[in-house]
């Protein structure tokens, strides 16, 4: 049997406006609910180093912080592991209950990381808080898709997508703020009732809608099978393990290398928010002229200007400049890889689309650690910069031999057509 697109599955009829208005605003809440809690403790982590590891801190609070950027890691690693899976295993269920139940289970484990006395009980809640992440952003495109109907899939998607960024402007720096000046856990609480506030606007508007019930998780699973499905990952997780180098530890950088005062990290925060908005809505013009060119451009310019980052991150004009166009870069190659890796999965759509957050999550994974790495090795707050920009150099070079290996295979398979009949039936 041959599965429907995921613009055909769904409700039977188009939700009035308002419906699919409220619809779309609830999505884009537990959005914002997921930008917040997956960004703001990159601001937070000298706080939670100082409160969770005070025996490290007070020896070398360096080593605390870098102990403590692990917490980021770990919240990666559980939308690494539970995007595909949760996505493949909840595919032929009706997708406005997962919703619910995916909204649920954030708040859930929010609330955990609020209240868990240690930092392995919150290492472990900022794993399971991973776990619904990208299902989340998976199940809610293919909602917000069916609401708008036929014509307007991508501007549904966009919407959902949008809490996201205003979270990055706006929530990640206020969560900042009042982490800093009331302490981290308060940050977390506030995440914790948007979500909880998301999942009760989820519940009441978003309309019934049905899942794939001829889909099943082994099917789903063939998308592996796909070597340029790899390709994209990799490109994915190590050219944005870049950016996430740089961004886990910029309160450190801030304060330590450039020697400004704390309450210029939420408005460092919210430049590099800026510059990723800006970054998405140029990154998505760009990527659908031409893909290649704006993949391999991003990241190549990720690389330059977190190497000027490194090289004058002690003057703070100079951080924000390079920390804005940071942020400019690195999103404008999120779009293009979320479209390549939709390009290449074949029919393998709806867990391709969770696959682009595990992806995008090993690289915040990935680089988070690395940074922590090199800080806890004694080469300062400056290096996770370079490491930065080794990662998005590597990033470069996989989307080369990505993109060479496609041009061999396509030419291949024009070699192996039948030449065009020729003779008297050619128009000339």
């Amino acid at each position: 049997m041959t599965s429907a697109a995921p613009s055909d599955i769904g409700s039977s009829r188009v939700p009035s406006r308002r419906v699919a208005t409220w619809a779309l605003i609830s999505l884009a809440v537990g959005s914002f609910g997921i930008g917040m809690t997956e960004f703001v403790i990159m601001g937070l982590l000298p706080e939670i180093a100082r409160d969770l590891l005070p025996s490290v801190w007070a020896n070398s609070p360096d080593d605390a912080i870098a102990q403590a950027g692990w917490l980021i890691s770990l919240y990666a690693l559980g939308v690494v592991v539970g995007a595909p899976t949760i996505s493949g295993l909840v595919a032929r269920f009706p997708r406005n209950r997962v919703i619910v139940a995916l909204a649920a289970a954030l708040t859930l484990f929010t609330v955990l990381t609020v209240i868990a006395p240690t930092f392995e009980l919150v290492a472990l809640s900022r794993f399971f808080a991973g776990l619904p992440h990208g299902a989340f952003f998976g199940m809610g495109a293919l909602i917000a898709a069916d609401v708008l109907g036929p014509g307007k899939r991508a501007k549904g998607v966009a919407i959902v997508l949008m809490g996201l960024t205003v979270a990055n402007v706006v929530g990640v720096p206020v969560g900042t703020f009042l982490g800093q000046a009331s302490g981290w856990r308060l940050a977390f609480l506030v995440v914790a009732a948007i979500f909880a506030a998301g999942t009760v606007m989820v519940w009441v508007f978003v309309p019934a809608h049905t899942g794939d019930a001829g889909r099943t998780f082994r099917a789903e699973l063939a998308v592996f099978r796909i070597g340029q499905v790899w390709l994209t990952l990799a490109i994915g997780a190590i050219g944005f393990g870049g950016f996430f180098a740089v961004y886990s530890y910029i309160s450190p950088l801030v304060t330590e290398i450039s020697g400004s005062p704390l309450w210029v990290v939420p408005i460092v925060l919210v430049v590099m928010g800026v510059g990723m908005m800006v970054g998405n809505l140029l990154g998505g013009v760009l990527a659908d002229k031409n893909l290649r060119a704006t993949l391999i451009g991003g990241l190549a310019v990720l690389v330059v200007v977190q190497a000027l980052l490194a090289a004058t991150a002690a003057y703070i004009v100079p951080l924000i400049v390079f920390i804005f166009l940071i942020g400019v870069a690195s999103a404008v190659t999120s779009p293009a890889i979320q479209t390549r890796l939709m390009d290449v999965a074949g029919d393998n759509q709806t867990i391709a689309a969770a696959l682009n957050h595990s992806a995008l999550n090993i690289g915040n994974s990935l680089g988070a650690a690395l940074g922590g790495v090199v800080i806890a090795l004694g080469w300062g707050f400056v290096m996770p910069s370079w490491v930065g920009a080794t990662l998005a150099a590597l990033g470069v070079g996989i989307a080369v031999v990505a993109f060479a290996l496609e041009s061999r295979s396509t030419a291949s398979v024009r070699r192996t057509l039948p030449e065009p009949a020729t003779g008297s039936t050619v128009l000339r």
